[in-house]
């Protein structure tokens, strides 16, 4: 039966199947939560569906940054590749994949790749590193390659290299972050290239949200779709759980795939929260071999989604990440995650570039400051700055205009993976 038309009833079924054989492997192989259970008097026996999952304490970032070999289930010889986490809030983990767990991460990209209408006929351009340790890069090229897809393998930036790969070789999907189209769209129109009538007919994104909580078009979303008939489809992954949650033709959440992951989102008390409310995404993971984890913490906050999609099917749904919980910044009063701000900074069509800067002040109130090219600083376009964001947010951080180039260095470092739009300083 495809995977597209189980029931609750058999997602059920398959993920307690696995969990109880990912609950003797771990028993088995790994010395964290060997150590853990021991401590705890955990009988695994016991953990034979996914309410029972309750009975087991979260894993934390944490506790992969200072144990982090000892959830390594496999001899080191049996290790086929190594990715570290990209290391924004806390310092890189390492995450050790072996042959199966490449398959794996395939197997879930080509699924995810396929909820965008992928298919064997498309070519997609990838526009995202597959070196540095990343995992996503490798993970679009392996899922593109398990559909049997064409790739071309641009990488980030360059615009004149991703028009003229575009051109050369017309390829049908892009992957890349959406803060990057509007400049793809930009060079196009500079440089007279006829982008609405490319072979391009949607986009992957990636790494940034498009949508609000309620679905509707993020201002960055709007921007490009205001330009360029094409498709938009989201999604939301990270390392820790190697598998994604992206969204199908309806655009109404990134589906679960079930024999990958059982989900959990849940409340400050680590309750789970009701269909349609905002928690902290947690994942148990199935089907790994190298490092397994039960019940992580990704410190990602998304409104969660139990009903059937219009689509057909029966998979849980996470909405946009609203935020991460170490980002939540307490501003004059507000309450703010960053996307938020990069949202207003999005819909307003003079900036090309800019950074968020969180500090603190004598009394450890949270500040805001927005970095922006010097280029652009007229006492007109402060004036549509403030406004912007008392519309939207109600509140109006600082402002500090710098030298272009310098901010072109900050925001793209060499030994970062994608541009830094939040720093903590």
């Amino acid at each position: 039966m495809s995977k597209n038309s189980l029931t609750i009833a058999q997602i059920n079924s398959l993920q307690n199947s696995k969990l109880k054989t990912l609950m003797q492997y771990v028993s088995e192989n790994s010395k964290f939560y060997q150590r853990l259970f021991s401590v705890l008097n955990i009988d695994v026996t016991k953990i034979n569906a996914i309410e029972d999952l309750t009975q087991l304490p979260f894993t934390t970032k944490d506790d992969l940054a200072h144990y982090n070999d000892d959830f390594l289930c496999v001899e080191k010889n049996k290790v086929a590749d190594y990715v570290t986490t990209s290391g924004t809030l806390s310092a890189p983990v390492t995450f050790y994949l072996t042959k199966n767990d490449v398959e794996r991460l395939a197997e879930n990209e080509a699924t995810a790749l396929r909820y965008a209408g992928g298919t064997a006929n498309d070519v997609f351009q990838i526009m995202t590193t597959i070196d540095k340790r990343f995992m996503a890069g490798l993970a679009y090229y392996l899922g593109v390659s398990k559909i049997g897809a064409g790739i071309v393998r641009v990488g980030p930036g360059s615009p004149y290299l991703q028009w003229e790969s575009i051109q050369r070789f017309s390829p049908t999907i892009l992957i890349t972050i959406p803060s990057f189209i509007p400049k793809l769209i930009d060079y196009a129109i500079e440089n007279k290239i006829d982008f609405k009538n490319s072979s391009v007919k949607s986009i992957v994104c990636i790494g940034e949200p498009i949508r609000q909580p309620d679905f509707t078009l993020s201002e960055l979303g709007k921007r490009i779709l205001s330009q360029w008939d094409i498709k938009l489809y989201s999604t939301y992954a990270s390392t820790e759980m190697s598998a994604a949650f992206t969204e199908c033709s309806e655009g109404k959440g990134g589906h679960l795939n079930p024999e990958l992951i059982i989900l959990e989102v849940v409340d400050e008390n680590g309750k789970n929260v009701a269909n349609g409310e905002l928690g902290e995404v947690v994942v148990t993971t199935l089907g790994i071999e190298g490092m397994p984890l039960l019940r992580y913490k990704t410190g990602d906050l998304c409104h969660v989604y139990y009903d059937a999609c219009s689509c057909g099917r029966n998979t849980p749904r996470l909405g946009p990440v609203v935020g991460r919980k170490q980002q939540m910044i307490k501003f004059k009063g507000t309450t703010l995650f960053p996307p938020a701000i990069f949202d207003v900074l999005d819909m307003i069509s003079e900036i090309e570039l800019y950074q968020v800067e969180i500090s603190k002040d004598e009394f450890d109130n949270d500040l805001i400051t927005i970095l922006l090219p010097k280029n652009i600083e007229t006492l007109e376009f402060k004036q549509k700055l403030t406004s912007s964001f008392k519309s939207k947010l109600r509140v109006t951080p600082y402002f500090r205009f710098i030298d272009n180039n310098l901010l072109n260095q900050q925001l793209f470092k060499p030994e970062k993976r994608k541009p830094e739009k939040l720093i903590y300083v």
